[in-house]
């Protein structure tokens, strides 16, 4: 696989296999591409087969490499994502992904890429490539304000976070160390600790905006002493869909700011208390909504037997309940959508920001309730309120819907989003630049040492 003629440096780039990864580096690959850089990008043959429709047609700029796992019984090859493993075999996931370091090291002995940009979920990428005098560079998909905020929490310990809106409650502290364990298998582990930027680069890519997350960047690039480089927000514009009309359809019918879009992410799953607890509080606030309803891999849910009864007759008129996949891209930017009812993963946190559309914060477990806390801070959406236990009731939801769709806070939060989205899109094009720049200069100057 030779790199196409004109390339001046080529790129290998290896996320980790959760799409809330993949898709992230996929688009820094293509918008990469545009800056004469040459891409291999290194995935399990499931996700590149669902990222193929998303590369630009008759483009020779990305290559697809495919990752080799090691073959388990009771992990197929349709299984090697983590949007398709189901949750009791996420730990043998990723035993069998920190087991395909021989395939890694075979892809990058044959490539001889001149740079690798890596995820933190395989430190043991950086350790080969260095081996091989190939200069690594790590990409953050989650944001600086959550990313700040764990480097403090792990590596200064005799003080507090230096920016009191980002805070963990004591429920959310107890989830994200029982989700930190089941990444443990037979005594490995992703690498959680930040050690691995001693084999980094110097400079560190995140998918970030100064314009809003400027000085957690700044914080951030104190406390790991690297020149932390926003690539800006990496929002797909691959809008094409088998549904998308019908749902634009609905919308262009709705008055404008009129209907909340409600997601929770690709791999987080509702009990059948907490979409009760949705349902009824739709039911008391008078908007449209569009409701995304996901199940695990294998599972499928029966709309009738876990909402109230009669709930989707009562609601037929101003309600969509969708089960699957949506067009979130689409439907965010479109004019009837007054706010995102989201868990706030960093992907879709940030593309609310991009389309200047109020976010109403669930979180659910990670990253996201810190990246809850910055939506509230930036003046950009509420958060639902909890119990100490983490439990949210209807007359919850009711409440931040009602703070969004109505009065002057609604009015302000719109505000406050459409200056949010403004400013991070004037500085969208610049950030890939100064990117491009950077990586540019980490290829030259490794090029120089071999040389001399």
């Amino acid at each position: 696989m030779e790199p196409r003629n004109g390339s001046r440096f080529s790129i290998l780039v290896f996320p980790w296999i959760a799409h809330g990864h993949v898709f992230p580096y996929l688009e820094l690959s293509k918008n990469l591409s545009n800056y004469n850089f040459h891409i291999y990008f290194c995935s399990t043959a499931i996700n590149l087969d669902c990222i193929k429709k998303s590369l630009p047609e008759k483009s020779d700029s990305i290559q697809l490499v495919e990752l080799q796992l090691p073959a388990f019984p009771d992990l197929p090859p349709h299984l090697h994502t983590t949007k398709n493993v189901p949750p009791n075999l996420m730990p043998r996931l990723l035993q069998a992904f920190q087991m395909s370091v021989s395939s890694f090291s075979e892809i990058i002995r044959n490539l001889k890429p001149d740079l690798l940009i890596y995820d933190g979920f395989q430190p043991w990428a950086a350790e080969i490539a260095s081996s091989m005098s190939i200069p690594a560079v790590h990409f953050l998909t989650t944001g600086a304000a959550a990313s700040s905020f764990a480097y403090h929490d792990l590596t200064v310990k005799d003080s507090t976070f230096p920016y009191p809106g980002l805070y963990l409650k004591d429920y959310e502290r107890k989830a994200l160390q029982e989700d930190m364990d089941q990444f443990k298998t037979d005594g490995d582990e992703a690498d959680f600790s930040f050690d691995h930027y001693q084999l980094c680069y110097d400079i560190l890519l995140i998918k970030s905006s100064r314009g809003v997350e400027g000085k957690y960047v700044d914080y951030l690039s104190v406390l790991c002493q690297k020149n932390v480089v926003p690539v800006g927000p990496l929002v797909s514009q691959s809008y094409n869909g088998e549904n998308d009309s019908k749902i634009v359809d609905w919308l262009s019918k709705k008055p404008k700011f009129s209907t909340v879009f409600i997601s929770f992410g690709s791999e987080n799953y509702l009990s059948k208390d907490q979409m009760e607890e949705i349902a009824k509080g739709l039911e008391l606030c008078n908007v449209n909504f569009i409701w995304v309803v996901r199940s695990a891999v294998g599972e499928k849910i029966d709309i009738n037997k876990v909402l109230p009864k009669g709930f989707l007759d009562r609601i037929k008129e101003r309600g969509i309940i969708m089960q699957g996949w949506a067009p979130q891209v689409k439907i965010l930017a479109h004019k009837s959508v007054g706010a995102f009812m989201s868990h706030c993963g960093m992907s879709s946190t940030i593309e609310g920001f991009y389309f200047g559309v109020p976010i109403i914060a669930v979180p659910l477990k990670l990253d996201q309730p810190l990246n809850a806390r910055l939506v509230v801070e930036a003046g950009v959406g509420v958060e639902v309120a909890r119990d100490k236990d983490g439990n949210f009731r209807s007359d919850e939801f009711a409440d931040s819907i009602n703070k969004v769709f109505l009065g002057t806070s609604g009015e302000e939060l719109r505000k406050r989003a459409t200056e949010l989205s403004e400013k991070m899109r004037n500085e969208e094009q610049e950030s890939m630049k100064e990117a491009a720049q950077q990586l540019s200069r980490v290829c030259m100057k490794s090029k120089s040492l071999m040389i001399n």
